[in-house]
């Protein structure tokens, strides 16, 4: 797991948003696909879409993509000849003529990762924080946590019980 990549993401991802680009991609990792996955969740973003380094039509863009790697656009499977040239297309979602990710910052940093139990990200989501990382205070802030069940949102780790180390906070 690379959070450098992780950060150009985030990155990119805010200066998309702030340009108002309806369609951006990232590159196709299984962490930016979890995290998009969660983003689309969370109601950041409108599409996930796995594709090539063109846009992908805008047909898979208007309904809920498929769940295997298949699509049926005609998008070939994910094999190891293509999966450098692998895209991952998010459709950017607005309101009110501004932008849903307002801002989106890493919390954990490749020289300092941050690992929370249960119980710390509870304060964390009750807005108090714990050590490094700072409470949920904004309207609509979400933190994204790894597990070892995958990317989660805060607030679904504490209802399983799940700790993890916290990747990056959205607002």
């Amino acid at each position: 797991m690379s959070l450098v990549h992780l950060s150009n993401v985030c990155s990119h991802l805010q200066n998309a948003s702030r340009a108002r680009l309806g369609l951006t991609s990232i590159p196709y990792t299984s962490l930016h696909l979890a995290l998009s996955h969660e983003l689309q969740k969370s109601g950041f973003v409108s599409t996930v879409t796995v594709g090539g380094p063109t846009p992908p039509s805008p047909s898979p863009l208007l309904s809920h993509p498929p769940e295997s790697t298949h699509s049926e656009d005609g998008t070939p499977p994910i094999t190891q000849q293509n999966i450098a040239s692998r895209r991952v297309w998010l459709g950017l979602k607005y309101w009110n003529n501004e932008p849903v990710i307002g801002k989106m910052r890493m919390e954990s940093k490749p020289t300092r990762r941050i690992w929370l139990a249960k119980e710390e990200l509870g304060d964390v989501a009750r807005g108090r924080g714990s050590g490094y990382v700072k409470g949920l205070r904004q309207v609509g802030e979400c933190m994204f946590v790894t597990t070892d069940r995958g990317v989660m949102e805060v607030r679904e780790c504490i209802e399983r019980g799940l700790g993890g180390m916290v990747l990056c906070r959205v607002w």
